[in-house]
């Protein structure tokens, strides 16, 4: 089973580079089948799921240990602490690997360091099409009235200097994946290469120099964009120092004093705007003769054609409660009551929760991000009201239902009889089998008329539906009559003397 690095690989040298079937086989020992299957599927990853991921032992604190690094190497020489004792930091704060690992680490990061000049860069330069840089930052914004801290995506073409930047309440997975659809779509297309900060929702595990052991999924991303993704060196901002900047930049002009929106949709709608008047206004740092929107317009012809947006989501199994509930991020939302008790799958998107039982969709509901609310569905607990009709009174699922105006005063009345409940459950199986407009429409009428009953009303929604005008009959010239029949009495009369004169 091919994993999905090497269906990424295969992607970018038949669609980039343009290498033939026989030469990608050639080149990486794969047979015809494989390859062919890969180019001619268009898909992403054959069924293939990584269940477990090994555990990291210095690539999980190999920030934090270059972080401490650099704070003791401000210290005076001999006050700056032995490899034992960084080892010793990192066990309280959960590393479980060997201390050699660190010595080794310690010893090579402190000899680079001494023989490197601080604050010395090589100026990097890209051609168009070439790559683009990602990263994250923290805004100040107000939102519906109330201050928030929003998480903004930001992309930055490299050869032109095109930025686009989006708001996302959190710095998740599947907000990654948004931002990275939201920004190819507002570019029109896709750089060869992508180059990010080792992001913990992108990399699962880092290797030795640029070697880095990508999240499945995310690499899927990439393979459908045909992006190939390149991780810095930890703590090597000036790899992406183009980036490094606009994040500066943008919290500077877009930020500063904290804008003041509805909603995240209003405050993305005019992110997007700013993004393209900046581009209008400003001048291309390298070419003071052109724009960056002009100079984007030439690069844009070099860009991959954009092939649509990556379906956005995380999946993440789930346990189904007694009520029919699932938890996620603080958050219940109800799903279909035949999932009750079982095992399903959340699919986390940006705006959204859905779930999937046996391949189905059994919930959709929008996404909440506050703590401690539930979300229902009543139309997900119907199969529970055919056994348990008295639940409709106090049902938490049927509080404040969004009926249509006659189905609901029809349910107002006949729940005021004795009995009343079974047939207001009889009305909702309907509008559920019938439709919700035409059992209103019933509905409607049985008010009109005072026979607010469910056998009245499922009469004359049977009725109307029966009632229909049907269509015109053709009749074959065969059987049509040449000429019209005469009515002659006459001829009965005959008949009955007939009868009458035999014996």
């Amino acid at each position: 089973m091919l994993i999905v690095e090497t269906i990424a690989k295969i992607r970018r040298k038949h669609f980039v580079e343009g290498h033939g079937i026989k030469r990608i086989c050639r080149d990486m020992h794969l047979s015809r089948n494989t390859v062919r299957k890969v180019v001619r599927g268009g898909k992403t990853e054959f069924g293939y799921r990584r269940r477990k991921q090994p555990r990291p032992r210095l690539g999980a604190f190999e920030e934090r240990l270059t972080e401490l690094l650099k704070e003791d190497w401000k210290q005076p020489r001999k006050k700056r602490q032995m490899a034992l004792a960084l080892f010793e930091e990192l066990r309280r704060e959960g590393y479980e690997g060997a201390y050699d690992a660190i010595q080794r680490f310690v010893k090579a990061w402190r000899e680079k360091k001494a023989g490197v000049p601080s604050d010395a860069y090589i100026p990097l330069a890209f051609a168009p099409g070439e790559a683009y840089q990602f990263d994250w930052s923290h805004e100040k914004v107000i939102l519906g009235g109330q201050p928030q801290t929003v998480k903004v995506a930001h992309f930055r073409l490299a050869n032109s200097r095109m930025t686009f930047v989006a708001a996302f309440p959190r710095e998740t997975q599947e907000m990654l994946l948004e931002a990275h659809n939201l920004a190819f779509a507002f570019f029109g297309g896709v750089c060869r290469k992508g180059i990010y900060d080792n992001l913990s929702t992108a990399i699962t595990k880092i290797l030795k120099g640029k070697e880095r052991k990508f999240n499945p999924r995310i690499e899927q991303m990439w393979s459908h964009f045909l992006v190939d993704p390149v991780a810095c060196t930890p703590a090597a901002g000036w790899e992406k120092g183009q980036v490094e900047n606009q994040v500066r930049n943008i919290r500077r002009w877009l930020f500063v004093p904290k804008p003041r929106f509805k909603d995240m949709e209003e405050l993305n709608a005019w992110l997007e705007s700013r993004c393209r008047e900046l581009a209008a206004t400003r001048m291309h740092p390298e070419n003071q003769e052109q724009t960056i929107a002009e100079a984007f317009a030439e690069e844009k012809e070099s860009l991959i054609p954009w092939p649509g947006p990556f379906e956005a989501y995380k999946e993440k199994e789930c346990r189904v409660s007694s009520t029919s509930l699932v938890r996620y991020d603080h958050n219940h939302y109800s799903v279909d009551c035949a999932a009750a008790g079982r095992t399903a799958t959340l699919r986390i998107w940006a705006d959204r929760i859905q779930v999937m039982y046996e391949e189905t969709l059994i919930a959709d509901h929008p996404r909440q991000f506050g703590r401690g609310k539930t979300l229902y569905d009543p139309w997900h607990y119907l199969a529970v009201l055919e056994r348990k009709p008295g639940a409709l009174r106090n049902g938490a699922p049927f509080r404040e239902w969004p009926l249509p105006s006659g189905l609901a005063e029809a349910l107002s009345s006949l729940a005021q009889r004795p009995g009343g409940d079974r047939e207001c459950v009889t009305l909702l199986v309907a509008a559920k089998d019938h439709g919700l407009e035409a059992v209103n429409r019933a509905c409607l009428e049985a008010v009109r008329d005072a026979t607010v009953r469910s056998e009245v009303i499922l009469n004359l929604l049977l009725r109307a539906r029966d009632g229909e005008e049907p269509g015109e009959v053709t009749i074959p010239s065969k059987l049509k009559l040449t000429e019209e029949p005469v009515a002659d009495c006459g001829r009965y009369d005959q008949l009955l003397e007939a009868c009458h004169a035999s014996p």
